[in-house]
């Protein structure tokens, strides 16, 4: 089983846990597939050290690296993140992602389905390390009837339970991209939570922006970082739409209306919220980072999408300002309760 995320729009990093997949019953191919791509990163990796030594390494990768050593300090030091091997070496995969999601939702849903493996519990996207696969995957579903969503992810985390390398498809990242993805990889060490994907990520998410803005205060210009934070912004403003879209939907499918009336509104519904987004991104003057999405269509499992990483973030960092006066630790502390009053 791959647990997972990528950039801007759809998973913006990646949690992949292999040792669930090697433990779970869910189809030698699936695991076939999870531990040759699994055992392929891991043979790739090199210490990052060494490859700033090397005198082949190209000066954009090396300052990458130099960038991402910094970071990694300030995580530990700074953040409070664990200090360990994860993203202390480097590996390069010749591609431009690591894995690929698959979200799915019934045609009148907005409830991501779930997959449920040991260890982990249920999560709502299902990794592939092959694009091909994923596809497959998503083909059989979305002729089942249900609405998907594939994505690439650039990145991923196994929680600690190996040292995970960076990966060459982050290197064009720029100093506070990298930054963001480091802080939410490291964030899943420190609290996750077996079968709530909705919590874990917004945790991750809030442990990121929260990071993103202390780093970025030190190390940055004042322009790179006013930057940053109107493309928060922007994603802010586009999701709190993506959620409300969402909550309309969820009540239209609940109601009495036929399947035929319920399919007329979830369109409207789509087509108005493309309209919103179009609009915001004209006033920021800038793209949202979901025009993929928009020229493919939306549907149900994007907005499903969206919520597993999002929908939560405004309150957890409600949790780190009101409970913790922005400490770090303190908020790990006060989110792993609130995780369990959950549950």
């Amino acid at each position: 089983m791959l647990l997972t995320k990528s950039r801007f729009a759809l998973w913006r990093t990646t949690t992949v846990l292999l040792c669930a997949a090697l433990l779970a019953g869910c189809g030698a191919g699936y695991v076939a597939q999870a531990a040759r791509g699994q055992f392929a990163v891991m043979r790739a990796r090199q210490p990052i050290e060494r490859v700033i030594d090397q005198p082949e390494t190209a000066p954009p990768l090396r300052e990458q690296l130099r960038r991402a050593q910094r970071i990694r300090a300030f995580a530990s030091q700074e953040m409070g993140l664990p200090d360990n091997a994860a993203f202390r070496s480097y590996a390069d995969i010749g591609r431009p992602y690591v894995v690929w999601n698959v979200v799915a939702t019934p045609e009148l849903s907005v409830a991501p389905r779930q997959w449920c493996f040991p260890i982990v519990g249920c999560v709502a996207y299902r990794g592939y390390f092959s694009e091909v696969a994923a596809r497959a995957h998503a083909a059989r579903l979305a002729a089942q009837g249900d609405d998907v969503v594939v994505g690439g992810v650039p990145a991923y985390s196994t929680l600690g339970r190996t040292a995970d390398p960076l990966l060459s498809t982050v290197v064009g990242y720029s100093e506070l991209d990298l930054a963001a993805l480091i802080f939410h990889e490291l964030a899943h060490q420190v609290l996750y939570v077996p079968g709530d994907s909705a919590f874990n990520e917004a945790f991750a998410t809030a442990v990121e922006e929260a990071g993103v803005a202390r780093y970025a205060a030190r190390y940055v210009d004042a322009a790179q970082l006013a930057r940053w934070h109107r493309r928060r912004e922007l994603r802010q403003q586009v999701t709190a739409e993506f959620s409300a879209t969402r909550a309309r939907l969820t009540s239209l499918y609940a109601g009495a209306m036929s399947d035929d009336g319920k399919r007329q509104g979830k369109q409207a519904e789509l087509a108005a919220l493309v309209v919103r987004v179009r609009d915001i991104e004209e006033a920021a003057g800038q793209p949202s980072g979901y025009g993929a999405w928009i020229s493919t269509g939306l549907n149900n499992a994007h907005l499903a999408s969206v919520a597993t990483y999002y929908e939560q973030v405004p309150r957890l960092l409600a949790l780190l300002e009101q409970e913790c006066g922005g400490y770090l630790p303190c908020f790990y502390v006060q989110a792993a309760k609130a995780s369990e009053g959950a549950r």
